[in-house]
């Protein structure tokens, strides 16, 4: 007996043992893709873990459908790194596989119906629908169950499909489908008889109409200038004239086509061959970094904004890439891919991949193929966390860029990893260096670098020794007072504006949120609505001219009157980057402003759109959300504006400090990138606050410490690695005595701080109430022990059967 251990793409711990042949069992390598079937009548793409000849004790192993590979498709060392995810963010493999592997790799089964051609049927004994069915199946050999649905105009068709099973007329069988296909161009070329220069004669006398004449000279000057294939776009283009006239051509035997292989993402931009030069800052960074790296695997690059890090990592790519080693760069927001893209590909040409979800799914396919087999055109791979899961075979660099940003932590579905984390162990396996960079480093690498774990390079000026921008703090308090204000907007932020438009220069404005106004609310009676799933108020969008509940979608026209009290004295309070953009267009109505947040980034090339036109200087004012603070440059931005500091501040979380210093002062960094001196205006309440004064004096070193400190007396990473668990439940009570239940359990078996259960700020999404328990783990105890117990006891919670309902998100090194 043979049997193959393999990882279905469903939420499961746990791996499966399939049955296979000798032959099969032969051929069947780890990393390849087989189609098993499992539960009742579904068919899933598995993963093969591992061959063996050990039969499962609790079932009978079924048999396994079709191998779908001849060579594997996922490496060992990217499923071993697999393991490791799914064991230290406690989450199911199945969850691993099914976040790493594009779509198009893992086929999903649709049901199809087809005929049995030897049976005899009588028509008189069908009835109206089952005939439709019998009748559209002569036609065509199978067709999905959707198809029959559609036919029939009925949504429930299964009963009608049972009696024609019953009757033995059809038979239903399970197919896989593979979605991948590669993109195929169509190419002509002369047909053979005509290659001659005799033939080129004779071509000119058969053809009667002057458009195929065309076409013909156009091919002939296109093969002239170029020597290579012609595709059948670029002829329509030169020649002017349509497609079907080369059709015609092709059916009267003058040209013949044929199809080649495209990748989908291509590179066709000119190769700079200018040597990049840096600058004496840069060259020390980059020698201590390499000297780091001959010590250590970790090494973080702290340069303050506009230091020049892309420089000494492109440098550092240079290195690797004579030695033929692969590159990851990973980055934690898709805005910034598009515009890093460029650059690389500047120096490295076709070299650079590129992975994130705003590509389709052919396209990440694509890439995965090409990092599995070491292609030139995937020795670099530029991308958003997924691209950790690619099937690298010699990784020998991982460049995490910007590594604070929260982005990188997965929040929802799991695998909830942090992908600065995962990287680190991922180089350790392929025996690779990783180099963290980043102008304002999260408080735990930087003690890491600090306790001599990582190594540490320090960039402390700017390139080309651009002064840092100057701060300036608005009290909005005072202001008000004086009546200074216009809208949202002080007479100093107005001033600064108009001066750097007079410039010709250009500004950013941050306000991190979107939407018009978070808040409507009834002059009367003060109700604001809510939203019908969860417990927030619903934001108002103005050009939408609806609420809408940015936690489950939900939305409702603007009301005219009050749903309370029917009173139509309605304000809104509050303000979001919507209404921003408005007050810029009455204040500075020559000015051509835009936005930037998730509304306006819908597309695949929603960033590119925006960020080019910035660029171009087609645009004067950008207003936008967080996606503005993360490493984009732009040379001709002189005026930065930070709406409200204050919000950002008052968030319930023990971050708040640390990411509003490491928020503002990246806003902050977008400012006088080249020769000129750039200015931060910064709009806040509280203008002596211990954060905001060490942004104004560009102070890591003073919020590092002071956050420090804070963090030993409240028990918090670094001295401590928090578990979240997160209770989800329709009944409010059910919930409410599960989550105690559990609380008490885990603070009577580990001796360790467990806070909870607490109700969250906002305790109620998709009509499920929520309950988190934090538990502190200190760095001296063993996590993986701590993790097997805490484990053993939400076992034990499963199996109470009043809470078996409950749903339990565990979220580890909680962010």
């Amino acid at each position: 007996m043979f049997f193959i251990e393999v990882i279905l793409p469903l939420s499961l711990a746990k791996t499966f043992t399939y049955r296979v042949s000798e032959a099969e069992f032969h051929f069947i390598k780890k990393g390849m893709r087989v189609a098993v079937p499992f539960g009742k009548n579904k068919i899933y793409t598995a993963l093969v873990l591992d061959i063996h000849e050990n039969a499962p004790t609790l079932y009978d192993a079924k048999e396994i459908h079709q191998i779908l590979d001849e060579k594997p498709i996922a490496t060992e060392t990217q499923i071993k790194h697999w393991l490791w995810v799914a064991n230290y963010y406690m989450c199911g493999i199945g969850d691993v596989y099914r976040g790493a592997f594009p779509t198009g790799l893992l086929l999903e089964s649709e049901t199809i119906v087809s005929h049995k051609p030897e049976v005899i049927v009588n028509d008189s004994e069908l009835s109206d629908d089952e005939f439709l069915i019998y009748e559209a199946l002569q036609h065509q050999s199978s067709l999905k169950v959707q198809e029959i649905a559609s036919i029939l105009n009925r949504k429930n068709i299964l009963p009608i499909l049972q009696k024609l099973i019953a009757r033995d007329i059809i038979v239903l069988e399970e197919e896989i489908k593979e979605t991948y296909k590669p993109k195929l161009v169509r190419y002509v070329k002369l047909h053979a008889q005509y290659e001659t220069d005799r033939g080129l004669q004779e071509l000119l006398e058969v053809l009667k109409r002057d458009k195929q004449k065309e076409i013909v000279l156009a091919y002939f000057q296109i093969s002239a200038s170029e020597k290579k294939p012609i595709t059948e776009k670029k002829l329509v283009e030169v020649s002017g004239c349509t497609s079907a006239v080369i059709k015609t051509l092709v059916k009267n035997e003058i040209f013949e086509e044929y199809y080649l292989q495209h990748d989908r993402v291509s590179f066709n931009g000119e190769k700079s061959e200018k040597e990049l030069q840096l600058s004496e800052a840069q060259q020390n960074a980059f020698t201590a970094i390499k000297e780091s790296f001959s010590e250590k695997e970790v090494c973080l690059l702290h340069g303050v904004t506009s230091s020049g890090k892309t420089e000494i990592y492109i440098k550092l790519i240079e290195e690797y890439l004579q030695t033929g080693r692969q590159v990851l760069y990973l980055l934690p927001e898709i805005a910034l891919t598009t515009q890093l893209v460029s650059r690389l590909r500047l120096h490295f040409g076709d070299k650079v991949a590129v992975f994130h979800s705003k590509y389709s799914n052919n396209e990440r396919v694509e890439v995965w193929k090409q990092t599995l087999e070491n292609s030139e055109k995937a020795q670099i791979v530029i991308g958003a966390r997924s691209a950790l899961f690619l099937p690298f075979n010699d990784l020998g660099l991982l460049i995490v860029d910007e590594e604070h940003e929260q982005t990188f932590k997965q929040t929802d579905p799991a695998p909830r990893y942090h992908a600065r984390d995962a990287a680190i162990v991922l180089a350790n396996f392929h025996d690779a260096k990783v180099l963290l960079g980043s102008a304002t480093p999260s408080i735990e690498t930087y003690f890491n670098a600090q306790n001599e774990k990582y190594g540490l390079v320090t960039l402390a000026e700017r390139y080309k020794n651009v002064r840092m921008p100057e701060v300036v703090l608005v009290d909005l308090k005072d202001k008000h007072f004086r009546k200074r204000m216009t809208g949202h907007f002080s007479d100093l932020l107005v001033e600064e504006i108009a001066e750097a438009l007079s410039l010709g220069e250009q500004v950013i404005l941050f306000q991190n949120r979107r939407g018009y106004s978070p808040i409507i609310e009834c002059l009367t009676c003060g109700h604001v609505p809510h939203c019908q799933q969860c417990d927030v108020s619903l934001t108002y969008h103005k050009h939408k001219n609806q609420l809408r509940c940015h936690y489950c979608g939900y939305s409702i026209a603007k009301p005219t009157n009050c749903h309370s009290c029917s009173s139509i004295d309605l304000t809104t309070k509050g303000f979001g980057t919507e209404q921003i953009e408005q007050e810029l267009i009455s204040l500075f109505p020559k000015a051509k402003t835009a936005r930037m947040d998730q509304d306006t980034t819908r597309g695949k090339y929603g960033f590119e759109k925006i960020i080019d036109t910035f660029k171009n200087r087609e645009i004067d004012i950008l207003v936008g959300t967080q996606m503005l603070a993360k490493g984009l440059d732009f040379d001709n931005v002189s005026l930065v504006g930070i709406m409200n500091a204050d919000n950002m501040l008052h968030h319930p979380d023990f971050r708040a400090f640390e990411r509003s210093f490491q928020m503002m002062t990246q806003v902050a960094g977008r400012a006088g990138r080249s020769e000129k001196q750039g200015k931060v205006v910064i709009q806040t309440y509280n203008p002596n606050h211990n954060t905001i004064q060490q942004v104004t004096n560009h102070n890591y070193m003073g919020m590092y410490k002071e956050q420090l400190y804070d963090r030993q007396i409240y028990k918090y990473p670094p001295y401590f690695r928090i578990i979240k668990l997160t209770l989800k439940h329709k009944d409010f009570d059910k919930l409410k005595e599960g989550s105690m239940w559990l609380y008490q359990v885990l603070s009577q078996n580990l001796g360790m701080p467990v806070l909870g259960p607490e109700e969250p700020a906002i305790s109620r999404i998709r009509n499920e109430y929520i309950r988190t328990i934090l538990i502190k783990i200190p760095q001296n105890l063993h996590l993986g022990n701590t993790k097997k117990t805490i484990q053993k006891m939400l076992n034990s919670f499963e199996a109470v059967a009043q809470y078996r309902a409950i749903k339990v998100v565990i979220n580890v090194d909680f962010y």
